[in-house]
């Protein structure tokens, strides 16, 4: 069946639909917020522990990041209730990426936003706050809001622009069942990138447990069995500590510099021109360790590299900012390339590959490279050739074996999960555009739409 459609500022949507002005389908007064002005809050009110103010940063992909919140005490919580969120919101970044919105959940409910926020909320007997949200996620609205943002050098918005941008819908039930197709696909994604976040977490524990803290060997000195591996893997370890070079270890451990026993910037070949995938610094994970996007380029100038290599960042502020990357995403024996502010790391046997990852991402090693940033300030980068100093503690072949085969594991799992949750992303940036337009439409019965109403009623 054709869709009759109408030519709108962000294409052609289905004539069908509903249109509004924004204000219009908000609740009067407070349906278009901005956040407390600079003189209602400043960086001194913030303390350790109390309820979230989110800003910008926290704008995720529709969803309200919760890394590195500051929080306001009860009594500001209270003085700036205004500004309170809940649970179906939309929050607008207010200056700079004017087209980023996250939509407010039930864990965020209560929490307060700041005054580089705008915070839209919406009358629910006339539009779905889940529906809105992918509204707003259309690349022709995030192309309109950017376009009619006031400033040059720093866009920004306000009340009045918003309120009086356009919105088109279909009728509730529908919007209901759109709401319901598209949050499905972003809510596996999101918990695909949970289940991504423990694994992650299982996996440096583990390093720190064998090879920082040694507390197979601690337990077996004291007479326990270690706690968490069977005991085939448990007899591997020693039960006791000799003295190497000043340093405890396990009884046959030895302590060796970083460049010993792994290869800093390997040397690769790749020859000037050739097409290879790059990675770009914007790109490395500041959490995890899979970079999800690369490109194809001729290439220039810059690090290679190889699948099983470790990426760290040398440079302010990245290094510090966690920018570390575990190259698995070329083929088999593929080369890849990237920025000059990158050090490789590529372990030699019997460490596994995944030692090295796992290494860059400890405490101790960041901590030591970061010591030794050298350099003019804001330009200062670590040197490849400090690690020559950094010494590590290396296990027996079999204990390293053990590590692989657990955490290789572990590596594989999440990449399975990336790679789903991309599968998914794309099969949602391909159906929202056709279904938010009623180029796609979803049939509602009232079996149905007693069953969406009962899911949104739980969902909020």
């Amino acid at each position: 069946m054709t869709v009759k459609t109408q030519l709108t500022l962000y294409g052609h949507i289905s004539c069908d639909f509903s249109e509004s002005k924004l204000e219009q389908i908000c609740i009067p007064k407070v349906g278009v917020q901005t956040g407390p002005f600079g003189s209602q809050l400043h960086n001194e009110d913030y303390v350790e522990s109390g309820t979230p103010i989110i800003t910008v940063e926290h704008l995720g992909e529709n969803r309200i990041l919760h890394e590195n919140t500051p929080f306001v005490s009860d009594e500001d919580r209270i003085r700036l209730k205004k500004y309170s969120l809940k649970c179906g919101d939309i929050v607008f970044s207010r200056v700079g990426s004017v087209d980023r919105r996250a939509l407010v959940r039930k864990t965020e409910d209560g929490w307060l936003f700041s005054g580089r926020c705008l915070r839209v909320r919406v009358n629910r007997e006339v539009i779905d706050p889940v529906y809105l949200s992918y509204f707003f996620g259309l690349d022709s609205f995030k192309e309109y809001i950017r376009s009619i943002a006031v400033g040059a050098t720093m866009p920004s918005l306000n009340t009045k622009i918003l309120s009086d941008i356009p919105i088109y819908y279909p009728p509730l039930p529908e919007q209901h069942a759109i709401a319901r197709i598209l949050s499905s696909l972003d809510d596996k994604i999101e918990l695909n990138r949970k289940i991504n976040a423990t694994l992650e977490a299982m996996a440096q524990a583990l390093f720190t447990s064998w090879f920082v803290d040694f507390d197979p060997v601690r337990a077996k000195a004291e007479g326990r069995a270690p706690a968490g591996m069977d005991e085939e893997t448990a007899a591997l370890f020693p039960d006791g500590f000799e003295e190497v070079d000043g340093r405890e270890v396990p009884v046959g451990w030895r302590v060796a510099p970083l460049t010993e026993v792994i290869e800093v910037n390997p040397r690769v070949s790749l020859s000037k021109g050739e097409v290879a995938p790059y990675l770009d610094m914007k790109n490395m994970p500041m959490q995890g360790h899979r970079a999800i996007e690369w490109v194809d380029r001729p290439f220039g100038s810059g690090v290679k590299f190889m699948n099983g290599d470790t990426l760290l960042a040398r440079i302010t502020p990245c290094l510090e900012n966690g920018k570390t990357a575990y190259v698995d995403f070329l083929k088999d024996d593929q080369v890849g390339w990237g920025s000059t502010e990158y050090i490789v790391f590529r372990p030699k046997p019997p460490l596994p590959k995944e030692y090295g990852y796992c290494l860059a991402r400890s405490e101790e090693l960041r901590t030591y490279a970061i010591l030794n940033m050298t350099g003019t300030s804001g330009r200062q980068r670590v040197s490849a050739s400090c690690f020559e100093n950094y010494l590590v503690v290396v296990p027996s072949s079999d204990i390293a074996k053990s590590f692989e085969r657990i955490v290789k594991s572990i590596m594989v799992l999440i990449k399975q999960k990336d790679e789903e949750s991309r599968t998914l992303a794309a099969l949602r940036d391909t159906l929202l555009p056709r279904l938010i337009s009623g180029e796609v439409r979803v049939p509602v019965d009232e079996g149905e739409r007693a069953t969406i109403e009962q899911t949104q009623a739980r969902r909020w």
